[in-house]
């Protein structure tokens, strides 16, 4: 030991010195790359803010977009874990992120590090005639019929799941939503999309790796065995593997000419694996990419769709009204697309919800290459860039910061005025595309949990708060007391 230290003290010196050289060169790319834009000025070598993003993500993302809103252009910048970053508040800038998403300008990846987990070839990647050709293959899932045949699922899960969350509650004991709407939203995504082709054991093993797959979301992008990041990845593959057997198996049940009750169904009425043998898998990652957009985007909306009632009662009562005039408890019947077209404050409030509170409050893209960005700032090539769609909400509408569902309803119209700040769906070649999918499960859960339901928030301090996880929930998990309204639930059975 004492010899090799021997050997060793010489070039100590050394290695300080090629060291000290390393972390002075990343400072300097790092300004080079960031010039007048505002930001930090010093980061730390390597992992940069990555520590402050993870332990307070809200506060982090409050300050960068401070920064951006400090400095005409709207844009900001950081450093993660080797990566520049540059933040967007600007609603145009972000538009011409969105509407140059090609090989040579910038690539969506839903997160900054999505390729290590969700593999290079998931739909969020694709490009071109690729892109166009799958978003008509998935055109014919949210057909009218088919929307209706998922209104019907939703309707059946929503309401089994407020059963249980009254019996829970009793009007005497505060319960958070948060895990129980996660949990509703992740049986109704299986039974939408999948149907029948996931039994009970498959489903407690899928809900176990979905598990894996949200927490490592959160975590370091550290890819070794035993840490988060990794345990999500291998997670990913082995939901793609159970959603590649549920297509094979409606692939069967198709051909035998029986009718669509899910939404694979509906997908393997057009497709074949006899014309591409490696269709299953392909179709079981898109299904995943499916379940991933809805879950935790959907959780997001109807938690803050609780909160924003019980705060606004007058709002409540208003939709209580409306869905009376189209739904009873008592009829034992469900309410139809035809219903939901006519609900049209019901559905003013979703979407404002979903404006307020954009579950996704950014869509992360990679610059494919230096690109002009604006007249004086090029982006480099290899930035992370994060369009917020969060600060573009609360942009050019009347009174922004106030929930006002009346915006979106025909006698103002600001969803037309203002509809290039209304970009919680995204915007260009990849919208999304189950957006009516979204805001009819929304407009059912509102429907449902305000007709049958009586709440009242647990309020403490702060628990309006905003906290990341990764979508945007309210700090306390929602946390409620629940009582029964109607003289029954329904039976839709």
């Amino acid at each position: 030991m004492e010899l090799a230290w021997r050997i060793i003290t010489p070039y100590i010196p050394y290695l300080i010195s090629t060291l000290a050289l390393l972390l002075l060169f990343e400072q300097i790319s790092y300004l080079k790359k960031k010039r007048f834009l505002p930001g930090p000025t010093f980061v730390l070598p390597f992992i940069g803010n990555a520590v402050s993003l993870v332990r307070n993500p809200t506060k982090f993302w409050d300050k960068q977009s401070s920064y951006a809103k400090s400095t005409p252009l709207g844009i900001s910048a950081n450093y993660i874990i080797g990566r520049y970053i540059v933040y967007i508040y600007s609603t145009d800038l972000s538009h011409k992120v969105f509407s140059n998403v090609r090989p040579d300008a910038f690539h969506l990846v839903g997160h900054p590090f999505g390729k290590k987990l969700f593999g290079e070839h998931n739909l969020i990647y694709m490009f071109g005639q690729d892109h166009k050709d799958l978003r008509r293959q998935i055109a014919p899932n949210f057909t009218p019929k088919a929307l209706q045949i998922y209104t019907d699922i939703q309707q059946r899960i929503i309401i089994k799941h407020l059963v249980c969350w009254v019996e829970k509650s009793r009007g005497e004991f505060s319960i958070p939503l948060r895990t129980l709407c996660r949990d509703m939203n992740l049986e109704t995504s299986q039974t939408v999309f999948v149907g029948p082709y996931l039994d009970g054991d498959s489903r407690t093993r899928f809900n176990v790796d979905y598990n894996f797959f949200n927490v490592g979301l959160m975590k370091l992008p550290i890819d070794f065995p035993g840490f988060a990041f990794r345990n999500a990845a291998s997670a990913v593959q082995r939901l793609v593997d159970t959603l590649s057997g549920c297509v094979e198996e409606s692939e069967k049940k198709v051909k035998s000419g029986e009718e669509p009750t899910c939404l694979i169904d509906f997908w393997m009425q057009e497709n074949s694996s006899e014309k591409n043998p490696h269709l299953h898998r392909e179709i079981g990652g898109h299904l995943f990419d499916f379940l991933f957009a809805s879950q935790d985007a959907s959780t997001s909306s109807l938690l803050w769709a609780i909160v924003y009632l019980e705060s606004h009662p007058d709002i409540l009562e208003r939709v209580r009204k409306e869905v009376a005039e189209y739904w009873s408890p008592e009829n034992d019947a469900v309410l139809t697309g035809d219903h939901l077209r006519q609900m049209k404050y019901t559905e003013a409030v979703a979407r404002e919800v979903v404006r307020i509170r954009a579950p996704a409050t950014m869509v992360p893209h990679i610059a494919g290459v230096d690109f002009p960005l604006t007249e004086n700032y090029v982006i480099p090539k290899g930035t992370i860039v994060f369009p917020s769609v969060f600060d573009s909400s609360f942009q050019g509408f009347v009174e922004p910061e106030r929930f006002d569902p009346d915006r979106f309803m025909e006698e103002r119209q600001e969803d037309r005025v203002y509809k290039k700040n209304f970009l919680a769906f995204g915007a260009g070649a990849h919208q999304c595309v189950g957006q009516r999918y979204a805001i009819n499960h929304l407009m059912l859960f509102i429907a449902m949990f305000a007709t049958l339901v009586d709440f009242k928030r647990d309020r403490t301090d702060g628990c309006d708060e905003i906290t990341y996880v990764p979508t945007i929930v309210p700090k306390d998990d929602c946390r409620v007391f629940l009582s029964q309204r109607c003289r029954r639930f329904p039976s839709l059975s």
